[in-house]
């Protein structure tokens, strides 16, 4: 009835021989293609959960992801507090961090208020409310680690950055081991991760797409386990009816469109992780809109290897339309929520607007409803039109291939200041990529979609709708600015791609051992050489203080500058 879901990365190889066929696993007999078992196995595969691994692979499922968490930690942590200043955009997103712990909402500061806010006195704001453009969601989290670590030293200004990015590692290392059924896998995504630089620069700066790309990635963490629940849960319903059945199988009727599955969990869990999202960059409802469609077509692929013959029109009505109401109010909700804030203060921007512009069209809304719908349009207006130039910019055209990454810090330290022992020194903040792992990636991608086009790798369109979602839609606004750091919010999906591409590479458990050996020296020569360059570029990435000629040795292309 369906075939035996395959858990690696390359595709079995189909037998041509009629005679073989009759040993293929996935042809059964009609009364045994029903069973939970075999629905299971067909719509999961044999690895269904890491129980089902040996216990000794069991233990390594956890030992993966703790061992990279451990270091990007230790890269992200060590010496996070230099350098001791606001750098780039910590300018806004850390003082109004701190007007959040003080107020709730955002207010005005005085000039030269980052000499105050660098030498340990923030406590300089003023009375009156100031304008923003980007949601709570970020700058609430930023004042979490000020909240623990004091708002007067850099460490407490990016701490919550540095534990967001450690985390993700943490989080990306388990979806792909649940993604790739493969611990090598998992341990590749986890590492390149961790040693990524431009992962690591908005991992140790209080940007607000660290907590972005955080939360979009625990979106797609739960619906990646909303999958195998559902497929569970279809498995275990459709062995029911087979089994009140009197030939082992469900009736004609019941096969026309499949059972309910009833409520999902990991989808109110999703739902929650995209309002938080949203609330923290508004680019993320490209994700709500390309996640819900993906998670729809892995329901219509799941009715239709259990047998379901109207799956399109059943995923859609049975799984599609409950997801949407399970998914899309939960997310507009949380996002509500995160203007609290906003809601209990008196004097916020716009807070009032609805007091002195009554409207006999819309006087039926709550006022400080109307005044934050206002508020929404006038930030939409800004970011629309956007465009003051900037000589960090850059289009999204030349993002994969790190054509202008952002600087965030340059500095010039005297001969005799600590660590400067020549007559020119650089500390710099860059927020250039492993070149090893981006260039990587963007090869592999086309990988990726070669083998989603040609294979229909549920996996490869996975990781292509994360891509989509992140990159292309920036492509819609040509005229605004932007900057080569907002790729954080699809970097895990890149890293997913690189994986997937050293799998292919690797090659399968069955392949000939020298084929096997080979593809083990070819991705070990690869992680080896992302490891050197990680060290190499290291200094550039973290404000390290070197030699002048250093600096301009680690700049292999002329727009690093």
């Amino acid at each position: 009835m369906g075939r035996v879901t395959d858990t690696s990365v390359r595709p079995v190889p189909h037998t041509r021989s009629t005679g073989a066929s009759l040993k293929r696993p996935w042809i059964v007999r009609p009364q045994d293609a029903f069973t939970a078992e075999a629905l299971r196995t067909r719509l999961i595969g044999s690895i269904q959960s890491w129980r089902d691994y040996p216990p000794t692979l069991r233990l390594w499922f956890w030992l993966i992801p703790t061992i990279t968490t451990v270091i990007g930690g230790i890269l992200r942590f060590v010496r996070l507090g230099d350098p001791h200043s606001l750098v780039f955009d910590e300018t806004y997103y850390v003082k109004d961090a701190y007007s959040y712990l003080v107020s709730g909402y955002e207010r005005a500061w005085p000039d030269k208020a980052n000499d105050a806010f660098n030498a340990g006195n923030p406590n300089v704001l003023l009375n009156s409310p100031e304008y923003v453009v980007h949601p709570p969601v970020g700058k609430w989290m930023i004042a979490f680690g000020m909240w623990l670590f004091g708002s007067d030293n850099s460490f407490g200004w990016r701490f919550s950055a540095a534990l967001t990015g450690t985390l993700s590692i943490f989080m990306l290392a388990l979806i792909a081991l649940k993604l790739f059924r493969s611990h090598i896998l998992g341990a590749l995504s986890g590492l390149l991760l961790a040693i990524d630089g431009h992962h690591l620069v908005m991992s140790r700066t209080s940007l607000l797409d660290i907590f972005l790309m955080f939360w979009l990635l625990a979106a797609f963490g739960a619906l990646l386990m909303d999958r195998d629940d559902g497929r569970r849960r279809l498995a275990a319903r459709l062995a029911a009816l087979a089994r009140a059945s009197k030939d082992g199988r469900p009736t004609p009727f019941q096969l026309a469109s499949g059972p309910r599955l009833g409520f999902r969990w990991w989808r109110l869990a999703a739902g929650v992780c995209l309002g938080l999202a949203v609330g923290t960059k508004w680019s993320a409802l490209f994700f709500v809109a390309v996640f819900g469609l993906m998670t729809v077509f892995w329901d219509m692929s799941a009715r239709r290897i259990a047998g379901i013959r109207s799956w399109p029109s059943s995923a859609i009505i049975k799984d599609g339309i409950p997801a949407f109401f399970t998914m899309i109010p939960v997310a507009a909700a949380v996002y509500l929520s995160t203007w609290t804030g906003w809601f209990l203060s008196k004097d916020a921007y716009y807070r009032t607007w609805a007091d002195s512009n009554p409207s006999a069209t819309w006087g039926w809304i709550p006022g400080p409803l109307r005044s934050l719908a206002y508020y929404h349009l006038q930030a939409y207006n800004f970011h629309q039109s956007l465009s003051a130039p900037h000589p960090y910019q850059s289009s999204p055209w030349t993002w994969l291939v790190m054509g202008r990454p952002t600087s965030f810090y340059y500095e010039s330290p005297q001969p005799g200041t600590p660590g400067c022992t020549v007559p020119n020194c650089t500390s710099a903040i860059l927020s250039v990529g492993n070149p090893v792992i981006w260039w990587g990636a963007t090869i592999a991608l086309f990988v990726v979609l070669f083998w989603w086009a040609g294979r229909r790798d549920w996996r490869a369109g996975a990781i292509l709708s994360g891509m989509a979602a992140g990159y292309l839609p920036w492509f819609m606004y040509p005229e605004r600015t932007m900057f080569y750091f907002y790729a954080i919010s699809f970097e895990p999906f890149m890293v997913l791609g690189l994986a997937y591409g050293l799998g292919l590479v690797l090659g399968r458990s069955d392949d000939p051992p020298w084929r096997r050996r080979s593809g083990l020296y070819l991705v070990g020569l690869v992680v080896v050489v992302a490891v050197l360059l990680s060290a190499f570029f290291y200094p550039i990435w973290t404000a390290e203080t070197i030699s002048y000629q250093d600096w301009r040795m680690r700049m292999w292309m002329p727009s690093w500058i």
